[in-house]
């Protein structure tokens, strides 16, 4: 079909349509140009932006300098991600703590039972060729 532009159209009151003006005026651009770019922007971010006046932002600016340590906002859903995971590991470690443990119990347990045992043959020490052979069947 094409990339059609559309137009919009809406009243705001004298007030903020003089700051609009001054607004491109600042930036040397039709006042058509600036919704244009706001409504850019707005899209790009997917409705996600705030206009503040430009003394508003440098002081945002310094304000992010300043704090320590940095933040980030993170999704619930990585954060729901993480707990999940955190969850299934520490049952994990739970699981190898148990096989360790049966583990050890079986390795006393052969040491134990070692010193029981009368003698062990081995099979493949059986077949020396001294004794007879026997078949079954």
């Amino acid at each position: 079909m094409g990339n059609k532009n559309k137009t919009i159209s809406f009243r705001v009151n004298e007030d903020a349509f003089e700051t609009l003006r001054e607004i491109a005026e600042e930036r040397d651009i039709s006042l058509s140009a600036v919704f244009r770019d706001y409504v850019d922007t707005l899209v790009a971010h997917d409705g996600q932006v705030q206009v503040v006046p430009k003394h508003e932002l440098e002081k945002m600016r310094e304000g992010e300098e300043e704090s320590f340590p940095p933040t980030v906002e993170v999704p619930k859903s990585f954060i729901r991600e993480h707990e999940r995971l955190e969850l299934e590991a520490e049952h994990l470690r739970e699981q190898l703590e148990e096989h360790k443990g049966y583990v050890n119990y079986l390795r006393e347990q052969v040491e134990n039972d070692h010193d029981d045992v009368e003698e062990v043959i081995q099979l493949e020490d059986l077949d020396t060729g001294d004794e007879p052979s026997f078949r079954l069947g």
